[in-house]
């Protein structure tokens, strides 16, 4: 088995002695391991940096024709092809990198694109802010993987709420179905994409919605009460932030405090005790809520006014009963309910 060491060495040792050393620096094969710019290779051997660049193209063609004569060399790159292809054409960096290096001890990123950038034999694209690093074999297969990603983001939008219901892998099962895709080449297109995130619940989707990656404090506690379907208290709520998310600056209770009562998503229905708006909690004072759970239910028995405004805020018996006693705003019937007094 030959390691990628003795590979190199023998692709390069047919070189001059100035071209493996900015090929060693280019693509960072020395002891440093770091990819050094033309501009600093120009000015460690005092040449401009379009005379390193004339070396560097040189060197690659020279490489170019080393490797057809090189049945090691050849291997490797064969094995890459063979495994892009088994995939669906695309790759995640570190996953063709571990397979590569079971039959190739010692290949590393660095080895692997020089050996890429002097054969063509396939491409690396580089990660950013929408894809994880990824190898494909040709501008068909990253055509492809753009496309399906692309496509199945636009039918995640059109399905948020279902999809956050819990449905995320009914609907790809259905989507793959009528695309006539398999479903080990959809995860490898998803695979290299940052658009597509699972969230510390376990919930899947795009990455944009807060209900799957919340970037700020107000977002991550909006995802908390979402998921425990009750009001909890501030103090609560950012210990939970703090253990569900793991934020490198852990959120402090008065910042917790001091978000929700910025946020309208936020309703306070009791001593320092906060719910979602969107579950039907609704702000107000006593009074308020007590019109209200009236207007919506008709005439009402004390004890059921209680019952009703206690679905929507954490007020104590007694102060629902005191507001009913207020003549000016609620009338008594004969049949012992309550009425809002309409002016």
């Amino acid at each position: 088995m030959n390691s990628a060491l003795k590979i190199l060495n023998e692709l390069l040792a047919g070189l001059d002695q100035r071209q493996r050393e900015v090929l060693a620096g280019r693509f960072g094969l020395d002891k440093a391991g770091k990819p050094q710019t033309l501009a600093a290779l120009g000015s460690r051997y005092k040449v401009t940096r379009e005379r390193i660049r004339q070396i560097e193209v040189s060197a690659l063609e020279r490489l170019r024709e080393r490797i057809k004569g090189n049945r090691a060399a050849s291997d490797v790159l064969e094995r890459g092809e063979k495994l892009l292809r088994d995939a669906g054409g695309v790759l995640k960096q570190d996953a063709l990198l571990e397979s590569l290096q079971a039959a190739v001890p010692g290949l590393g990123m660095n080895q692997l694109a020089v050996l890429l950038e002097a054969s063509g034999a396939f491409e690396l694209r580089a990660e950013d802010r929408h894809y994880r690093a990824f190898y494909y074999l040709d501008k068909q297969s990253l055509k492809n993987a753009e496309n399906f990603i692309s496509q199945w983001a636009d039918f995640l939008r059109g399905k948020k709420e279902h999809v956050l219901s819990g449905k995320y892998h009914e609907h790809l099962e259905d989507f793959l179905r009528k695309k006539g895709m398999k479903p080990q080449q959809a995860a490898n297109f998803l695979s290299v994409s940052k658009r597509v995130h699972k969230n510390p619940y376990g919930d899947i989707g795009l990455a944009e919605w807060t209900e799957i990656r919340p970037k700020t404090i107000r977002d991550k506690v909006y995802v908390i009460l979402k998921k425990k379907k009750e009001p909890l208290h501030f103090r609560l709520i950012a210990d939970l932030v703090n253990q569900v998310f793991l934020p490198r600056n852990p959120a402090s209770a008065p910042t917790v405090h001091n978000e929700l009562i910025k946020d309208n998503r936020f309703v306070l229905v009791g001593r320092g005790i906060y719910a979602l708006r969107e579950q039907g909690y609704e702000p107000g004072t006593a009074k308020d809520v007590i019109q209200r759970v009236l207007r919506r239910h008709g005439p009402l028995k004390p004890r059921e006014v209680i019952l009703a405004v206690q679905r929507e805020r954490f007020f104590k018996p007694n102060t629902v009963l005191v507001n009913l006693q207020n003549k000016s705003h609620f009338l008594r019937l004969s049949n012992g309910t309550y009425q809002v007094r309409e002016s």
